[in-house]
Order: C-alpha cells, then sequence, then structure tokens
C-alpha cells in the first residue's frame, strides 16, 4: 500500500457560498450535477464521482454510516437543519481560508457567514461580468456607466481579495474571441458599452410585457467591455481569477505575455481537462497560476493520477488548492476531503520510491494546500 504524506491546512481560494433553504432529494441532486440539471428518467447522480464521495465523506459528519442510501441521509440532513449541517461538514473540511466568489446567483451564504459557519477566514472575491450590471442598474448614460465602472472597480479592490472573470468558449461552429492583449480605445469602449446598455433595456422592457427578450444579458457577449473590466482591475493590483469552464488556456499565451510585469498575478481557475494546458502556461510566467479545483471532484478515484500529471509541468510554487465548491457544503467537504487524499497519495507515493524526503514532501504539501494562496492573495 502506497504510504500517505498528510496534507494540513488548506485556503479554498475559489468558492461560493452555501444554500440557506432545505433541498429536497430531486433538488439535492440536482446540484450534484454539473448541469445543475435533473437527471435522465431511471438514472440518478448520486451514480456519478461527485455522488460516491459525498456518500462516502459526509454521512459520518452527521451520525450515519459511510455509504448509506441517499434517502437516509438526506432525511438525517432534514432533521439537523440545513443551519447545523452545513457547520458540521464545513468545519471538517480543515480549511483555514475561504475566498468567496459572490457573483452567484440563490439564496447563498456571503463571506461573513461562511467564516462564521466553518470558523474560520473569510475573504470575497468579486465577479466583474455582475459588478458591471449592478453599475449599469444605476446609471442612466454611456458616459456615466464607464465612470462609474470605474469607480466602482476600485471601491471593490479596497475590500475585496481578488477579481474574476469568464474566458469566453465558442460558438457551435465558431471561434471565441481571444482576451486582448491590450485595453480597447475609447471609441470602441463606448460603442460596446452602448450596444450592451441597449440590449438589458430592451430585455428589462421585454420582462415587463411578459416577453423574452433577445439578448442573454452577459457583459462576455460584448468582449470589448469585458476586456476593458480585466484592465481595469488588473490596474489594482488584485489577482485577477480567470474561470476557463471549457475553454483551452492556450488562447490565455498572449495575454500572459502582455500582462507580464504589471503587477498583477493571473490565477486559472477550473483547468480539467486541459489541465495540463494550465499548467504549462503557469510554468512560463512568473505570473500566472494553476488552479487544482475540481480536478478531485471530477476525477474521483483517477485524482492522484491527475495531480501527478500537473505537478510535471507547472513549479510546485505555482499551484493552487480550491474546491470550486458552490450551493452544497457537502461539495466543500469532499473538495476538500480528495484534495487530501489525493496529494498525500502522490507525494507519498515519490516519499516511497526514495525520490523525495518525507520532509520535502510535507514543505510542498503545505505550498500548493496553503502557503501559495497565502503569499498570492496577501493573507495573514
Amino acid at each position: 500500500m502506497t504510504d500517505t504524506v498528510p496534507v494540513a491546512d488548506l485556503v479554498d481560494q475559489n468558492c461560493h457560498g452555501v444554500l440557506r433553504t432545505e433541498l429536497g432529494l430531486g433538488t439535492f441532486e440536482a446540484r450534484l450535477g454539473a448541469a445543475r440539471a435533473l437527471p435522465a428518467p431511471g438514472t440518478t447522480f448520486f451514480d456519478t464521482q461527485a455522488g460516491f464521495a459525498v456518500r462516502r465523506w459526509c454521512p459520518p459528519l452527521l451520525g450515519l454510516e459511510a455509504h448509506c442510501p441517499p434517502a437516509h441521509y438526506l432525511a438525517r440532513r432534514r432533521e439537523l437543519g440545513v443551519a447545523e449541517t452545513s457547520r458540521r461538514l464545513l468545519r471538517a473540511t480543515g480549511v483555514s481560508a475561504h475566498l468567496v466568489d459572490t457573483g452567484l446567483p440563490g439564496d447563498l451564504t456571503g463571506p461573513a457567514e461562511m467564516a462564521s459557519a466553518a470558523g474560520s477566514q473569510a475573504r470575497e472575491i468579486v465577479r466583474l461580468e455582475i459588478l458591471a450590471e449592478h453599475v449599469a442598474d444605476t446609471s442612466g448614460t454611456v458616459d456615466t456607466f464607464l465612470v462609474n465602472l470605474g469607480e466602482a472597480v476600485h471601491t471593490a479592490a479596497s475590500s475585496a481579495v481578488a477579481f474574476t472573470s469568464a474566458v469566453a468558449v465558442a460558438p457551435v461552429g465558431g471561434h471565441a474571441p481571444r482576451v486582448a492583449t491590450e485595453p480597447p480605445g475609447p471609441v470602441r469602449l463606448r460603442a460596446a458599452a452602448g450596444r450592451w446598455l441597449a440590449r438589458r433595456e430592451e430585455e428589462r422592457r421585454a420582462a415587463r410585457r411578459g416577453t423574452r427578450g433577445r439578448g442573454g444579458g452577459a457583459v462576455r457577449a460584448e468582449p470589448e467591455l469585458l476586456d476593458h473590466l480585466r484592465w481595469s482591475a488588473m490596474a489594482c493590483g488584485l489577482p485577477l481569477q480567470l474561470r476557463l469552464g471549457a475553454a483551452d488556456p492556450a488562447r490565455l499565451a498572449d495575454f500572459a505575455a502582455a500582462t507580464q510585469g504589471h503587477g498583477c498575478d493571473l490565477v486559472l481557475l477550473h483547468g480539467y481537462p486541459h489541465h495540463r494546458q494550465a499548467a504549462a502556461l503557469a510554468g512560463r510566467h512568473p505570473h500566472v497560476y494553476a488552479d487544482l479545483g475540481t480536478v478531485p471532484a471530477r476525477t474521483g478515484a483517477r485524482a492522484a493520477g491527475v495531480l501527478a500529471e500537473v505537478m510535471e509541468l507547472a513549479p510546485f510554487g505555482k499551484l493552487l488548492f480550491s474546491s470550486g465548491a458552490q450551493e452544497l457544503p457537502e461539495l466543500h467537504l469532499v473538495g476538500a476531503r480528495q484534495f487530501r487524499e489525493a496529494l498525500g497519495r502522490v507525494l507519498g507515493g515519490w516519499v516511497e520510491d526514495g525520490a523525495w524526503t518525507r520532509q520535502d514532501a510535507a514543505r510542498v504539501a503545505t505550498m500548493i494546500g496553503s502557503g501559495n494562496a497565502r503569499r498570492v492573495y496577501g493573507l495573514g
């Protein structure tokens, strides 16, 4: 049996709040799926890596046997209540600091509530797209919007620990725009802002009429406006997290080169299944970091192998843990437990082979689990 190296403290450098409301079997199960949709008839999302991990790690913390039937687990969850369930599960993660992206919709806990429930430090990550939407709602003209947007970014930087933004994915049969290597000029920016504000107003009118608007209302539909937001955020000096989703990190190569030396760190979030490309990009640029979030949750029993692949390509000082968890405290626990187990297995195997000393393995475990995040985000 492979030896393991303990991974003690964790800083969850990208996560979301948990739901304040009780869930039934169907609504709980939908949140185990990546698409947040119900499973196909006759199937269950408990038959996934995430589902099996929840059944393994969570029931004992609620006083049940591991791998108990889902219905038994959810009945016990309702008996304890949302607040107590969240408290037990979050405190069992061993996470000492949560960096909370507050941009998701829904009745989710904020950083202060997360800190109280988990017994941790918690700081806010500001989602640039949502910030722009809030500013737009109180700005009547394009010029007012752009002035207010600049002020809002700088105000947010005074209390936030980082900014985050999504990298666009190419539509079917098309090509997604690359992230710009310089801010857009004033003419292009005003035109993009005007189009976006007009579309939002059209959607509001359609909503009042009870009809559906044509656009999605998302800033990412106007690349120049999103590029302006990113460059404005980077000027504040806080780290900028780039949410990759299904986007290939190779599309960020020119942007990474252009931003080197600007005093802002870039963190590539949720790179799986493009984890090797993300790690390679982090290895090429001193200000680029690769997030290990979602690897354990998506790969389950194979998580150790995937982590080893990432560690082949990026210096260990460029890798950061996150759970990426949202809505369910169970996903916070699963992310932390499976990451600890997978990283401990990888490092323990190298110690067992004589390639590493146990002291070096413990040092690197601390670096990836918490030390790198504390340095990048300036945490005490």
